[in-house]
């Protein structure tokens, strides 16, 4: 080992996958997850305009005894 070649050698790399045809089955999926997702955003959106969920409970008043 001469020169700049010491330590391990970095991998090839591997050729890029070529784009996969999506059937029926594969576009529904995808369109039906976008749509819970976006669902999802929504509520979370409107759950942060309202405040805190869980804003009650036990409080502490913070003496030691």
């Amino acid at each position: 080992m001469s020169g700049r070649q010491g330590g391990k050698l970095k991998p090839l790399k591997k050729p890029s996958k070529g784009k996969k045809e999506l059937d029926d089955e594969d576009k529904a999926f995808l369109e039906k997850k976008k749509k819970e997702a976006a669902e999802l955003k929504a509520l979370k959106d409107r759950a942060s305009k309202n405040g805190p969920l869980a804003s009650g409970g036990i409080k502490k008043s913070g003496k030691k005894k």
